[in-house]
């Protein structure tokens, strides 16, 4: 299956928002968009595309109301996802989803290109889990771009599970939580007891990641 959604937020009106497949938007405030699940997706051999575009001046906040499972099909396990944002000059975008969990023996792969101004606002979480309980066989891979203007601020690229490059039978980690924010002028910081590094981005932003066995309870919910 193929799922399209497209969200337009515009100053003075109501969000915009068009479907189709398993994965729609219903607006739950004047500025706020829950993602909602239509139907079971992703499944092996499903594609997703998301396009989320902040006009100028304009404020949205795009939440989901449940986790995402992504799970093997009957003949592909492997799914993806392409998530194109963009978010105009004086606008600005809270993006943060319920987590992915990719279940055993499934594969997913996310790529986010987002496009910014040099006055625009942005905090964009990614949570990913592999595996529900005492699962741990499933992969992960998840790409970003992201330009301000016509110059690159990240280009970052992570994967967790099974056949990744870090993964091992005894200590690789099987969760990750990302958050890219811009503007953001806080200096690079290590948290130990946290477990989460802040980079600073040479255009002027953040990068905050966080990597462990299960996402903690904590950061399960917003």
């Amino acid at each position: 299956m193929h799922t399209e959604l497209c969200i337009d937020a515009s100053l003075h009106r109501s969000p915009r928002i068009t479907s189709v497949g398993g994965l729609a938007g219903r607006q739950t405030g004047a500025d706020t968009v829950h993602l909602i699940g239509t139907a079971a997706t992703p499944l092996g051999g499903d594609t997703i595309t998301v396009r989320i575009s902040v006009a100028a001046g304009a404020h949205l906040e795009v939440r989901s109301v449940a986790a995402s499972l992504a799970m093997p099909g009957g003949q592909q396990r492997h799914s993806s996802a392409q998530w194109h944002v963009e978010v105009g000059a004086g606008a600005s975008l809270i993006f943060d989803p319920e987590p992915m969990v990719v279940v055993s023996d499934a594969s997913h792969s996310v790529v986010n290109t987002i496009a910014l101004q040099q006055d625009s606002t942005l905090w964009l979480r990614e949570r990913t889990q592999i595996g529900r309980f005492e699962e741990a066989s499933g992969r992960w891979t998840s790409a970003m771009r992201c330009d301000v203007g016509d110059s690159p601020l990240l280009r970052h690229r992570v994967e967790l599970g099974n056949g990744s490059i870090s993964h091992d039978a005894l200590s690789a980690p099987l969760s990750m939580s990302s958050t890219l924010q811009y503007p953001d002028d806080r200096a690079s910081e290590v948290d130990l007891r946290g477990g989460s590094v802040r980079l600073a981005l040479a255009g002027g932003g953040s990068l905050t990641t966080s990597v462990g066995r299960r996402l903690p309870p904590s950061d399960s919910s917003t």
